[in-house]
C-alpha cells in the first residue's frame, strides 16, 4: 500500500532514482535543507514498503490576475493571487506506471484545499516541462499567459493552473 506523507529528516533519499539528474540531485540533496532548515518549501512522499516511489515539492506563491485566460479573471481581484505552487514532482524508475504520479498531484490538490480554507488559495500552479504538459493536462491544468524570456539551453516550461473549483478524480 502507498501512503503519501510529509519528508520526515531519517528518509533516506539516496536511492531514488527518477531519471531526472536535476531532480534526483534536488531530492538527495536540497528537499531536506529547503523543508527543515530555510522552511522555502515542502516535500511530499510516496512510501511503500519503507522506499520512496515518489516525491512531490510545493511552497506558497501568487500568480498576477493578468497571466490567467479572459475567462478567468471575471469574477477575480487585481491583485496578485495566492496559489499553491508544484515546485518538482518526480516518481522513481521502479514505480513508473503504477499511478504514483496521480496520486502524488492529487495530495497537492488537497493541500491546496486546505490553503483555501486556512489561509486563502485560487488553484494550483505548475511550470510544466514540455514533456510534462499533456500529464497536467488530463487532469485539467490549463496554460496560463507568459512573460517572454529565455532560459538558454533549457526546454521553457510552461506555466499552467489549476483552479480550486475543479476537482480531480
Amino acid at each position: 500500500m502507498i501512503e503519501i506523507r510529509i519528508l520526515k529528516p531519517s528518509d533516506d533519499r539516496t536511492r531514488f532514482q527518477s531519471g531526472n539528474t536535476d531532480l534526483d540531485r534536488f531530492f538527495a540533496r536540497y528537499a531536506g535543507q529547503n523543508q527543515f532548515r530555510h522552511h522555502i518549501g515542502t516535500t511530499y512522499v510516496a512510501v511503500e514498503d519503507d522506499l520512496i516511489k515518489g516525491f512531490v515539492t510545493v511552497s506558497a506563491s501568487h500568480i498576477e490576475i493578468d497571466q490567467f485566460p479572459d475567462s478567468g479573471k471575471k469574477r477575480l481581484p487585481g491583485y496578485p493571487l495566492p496559489v499553491l505552487r508544484l515546485a518538482r514532482l518526480a516518481v522513481d524508475e521502479s514505480a513508473r506506471g503504477h499511478g504514483i504520479g496521480s496520486l502524488l498531484l492529487k495530495a497537492v490538490f488537497n493541500i491546496a484545499c486546505d490553503m483555501g480554507k486556512k489561509v486563502g488559495c485560487v488553484g494550483v500552479v505548475v511550470d510544466a516541462k514540455p514533456h510534462a504538459i499533456s500529464f497536467y493536462e488530463r487532469y485539467g491544468f490549463i496554460r496560463l499567459e507568459t512573460l517572454e524570456g529565455n532560459l538558454g539551453d533549457r526546454p521553457e516550461p510552461i506555466p499552467m493552473f489549476l483552479s480550486l473549483k475543479q476537482t480531480i478524480g
